[in-house]
């Protein structure tokens, strides 16, 4: 077992991505989900962590974080938010990608997004109802946003990330080494339970495994480039 309890590692690495943005993911107000998704699709390219956080506190500082008010903005207007944030790589593409996702949750949930998981069969019908939102909308940023969301909505039950696998074997959390998602998903519950922690904040924990996976592999990008 790790030497650092689950809840230290959370203190020390940073839990939910959503807190750090000032995201209230539990509150009544479906919008606080909606300032997420935002923020995942944002998260989901190939860039930097602090340049896309950066880009969604542009979006925050002109008040577009409703479906209603990206709509309202624009392609040209998005692109000016984006290359304001930096994300000047990925502009043209991300801004079209939150237009029709932004249009598809409008029209078929009334821009709400706990409509939308309501309307959710089952854990994997919720997954592929949010990538029906957009062509644009894949894998990495569904897994990104549902993440957080585990133990607020229901049927968010993502697979845990290969980072944060690797990050809950390298810390000593899992004896031996797992290396199946599915079953180390399940022994971590239990190992942030047996620290006394609720299960509905076990995002925190992955959060934080994440955070820890992302440093391992920048560190292991160092050493072969050195």
């Amino acid at each position: 077992m790790s030497r650092i309890t689950p809840a230290n590692l959370v203190a020390s690495r940073g839990g939910r991505y959503a807190s750090e943005l000032g995201i209230e993911l539990d509150a009544p107000d479906a919008g606080e989900r909606f300032k997420w998704f935002l923020a995942a699709v944002l998260y989901g390219t190939r860039i930097s962590e602090s340049l896309a956080s950066r880009t969604w506190r542009k979006f925050s500082a002109r008040g577009v974080l409703t479906p209603g008010r990206i709509l309202a903005t624009g392609w040209d207007g998005l692109v000016a938010i984006l290359d304001a944030g930096g994300y000047v790589r990925y502009d043209y593409k991300t801004a079209t990608k939150l237009l029709e996702a932004c249009d598809a949750l409008m029209r078929d949930y009334g821009g709400n997004l706990d409509v939308l998981h309501d309307a959710a069969a089952d854990p994997r019908d919720l997954e592929n109802r949010l990538k029906a939102l957009g062509k644009g909308i894949g894998d990495t940023t569904v897994g990104i946003f549902l993440r957080e969301l585990r133990g607020i909505w229901s049927r968010a039950e993502p697979p845990l990330s290969p980072l944060a696998l690797a990050a809950a074997n390298a810390l000593g959390y899992l004896q031996p080494p797992v290396h199946d998602a599915d079953r180390a998903l399940a022994q971590l519950q239990q190992v942030w339970a047996a620290d006394g922690q609720p299960a509905s904040a076990f995002a925190e924990f992955e959060a934080a495994l994440m955070r820890e996976g992302l440093r391992l592999r920048r560190r292991a990008m160092r050493r072969r480039t050195a």
